[in-house]
């Protein structure tokens, strides 16, 4: 069930929607009675809507004992989350995975935080060098290892022209018979499908953004070359702009994105930083909610009667100075009045499958 589309009957027993869909029921079904068992997948992702329904759930789950949540996740803080809820059993699941080697190929004597950062522009200018590098290194490896056939490989861009500036080099400089295929989120259906689709014609390398460390898997890959960037939103409530600067990723980000070449046999994971980089970097990426603009949120919460968003048990609360700016984007809006209560046009933007 994604929005505008719905596929079942009242006689499924199995329900894959997305977080934004189950909010908007809440609306309608404030005790989720459809459900007797909730499943929070990618919950590391930490998005504005995973907090938010683990909220709700936290404080529905006293009312309704006979409710069942199970949240999961590859790269999560499980002793954050048990914690959160109560003590919860923390159940390891161990999956098929194979052994990745890792390489560190600085290109960067520095630890660069990203595109703010003075340095960023010679990284930038020298990262297709080093790509063009490390796709040898890779196939190299393929060869002394006997499966010069198998030798796909994944690489982690920061930004749509970043992509497609490495895809020019490769074509032109790295090896010969080998396809080169671009991965990110505007990418057209019928592009997505050669991905995919693998014909088995031959070597592929796929240059992708961070869509392919959790929500896409790319089949058949055996190599991974990280830059250790990502495009991160960030809401400054002073200049009240959502921004979208190139950061350094987390250490579990990192991880993700390593774990992609150890899926179907041994691996290798080439990193373009330094050891010292990656463990001077955050363990997790920072949630939604620390990040973005709560508008939205604070809506939802009016809409939804749960009280002041100060009381609501968020995982890591927001800080005050951004719930205070939410609320005043809301009134200059007309969402909300002077004294913060939902108005009729705020209860007909809420109802909008839009920020």
């Amino acid at each position: 069930k994604v929005r505008f589309n719905e596929q079942g009957s009242q006689d499924s027993i199995l329900r894959l929607m997305t977080d934004g869909i189950l909010l908007a029921e809440l609306s309608n079904d404030r005790f989720l009675t459809k459900y007797d068992t909730i499943i929070i997948d990618e919950a590391h992702e930490r998005s504005l809507n995973i907090d938010f329904i683990m909220g709700y759930l936290k404080q529905l789950l006293p009312r309704r004992k006979d409710l069942k949540v199970i949240i999961t996740s590859a790269t999560l803080d499980v002793n954050r989350f048990s914690n959160y809820f109560h003590g919860a059993p923390i159940f390891e699941v161990e999956g098929r995975s194979f052994p990745v080697e890792l390489r560190y190929r600085p290109i960067s004597e520095l630890n660069i935080g990203g595109s703010d950062d003075d340095e960023f522009d010679d990284f930038e200018e020298n990262l297709p060098r080093a790509v063009v590098q490390a796709v040898e290194e890779c196939f190299r490896d393929a060869q002394e290892k006997g499966h010069p056939e198998y030798a796909d490989t994944l690489i982690f861009a920061s930004t749509e022209q970043e992509i497609r500036e490495l895809q020019e080099t490769l074509i032109k400089h790295g090896p010969r018979h080998t396809e080169v295929l671009p991965l990110y989120a505007r990418l057209a259906l019928a592009e997505q499908q050669k991905i995919f689709n693998p014909t088995g014609g031959g070597r592929r390398i796929i240059i992708a953004t961070n869509v392919a460390e959790t929500a896409l898997t790319v089949p058949n890959i055996r190599y991974v070359i990280d830059s250790g960037f990502a495009r991160i939103s960030r809401y400054n409530y002073r200049s009240r702009v959502q921004r979208l600067p190139i950061e350094a990723v987390s250490q579990a980000a990192a991880n993700q994105r390593k774990g992609r070449c150890g899926r179907i046999a041994p691996g290798v994971c080439i990193r373009l930083y330094s050891e010292e980089d990656f463990i001077g970097r955050p363990e997790f990426t920072d949630p939604e909610i620390l990040r973005t603009n709560l508008a939205a949120v604070i809506l939802q919460m009016l809409h939804l009667r749960l009280g002041e968003i100060t009381d609501f048990p968020f995982i890591e609360p927001p800080d005050g100075k951004a719930i205070s700016d939410g609320f005043n984007l809301l009134q200059e809006l007309s969402a909300v009045n002077r004294e913060n209560q939902l108005t009729p046009l705020g209860r007909q933007l809420a109802r909008l499958p839009v920020d």
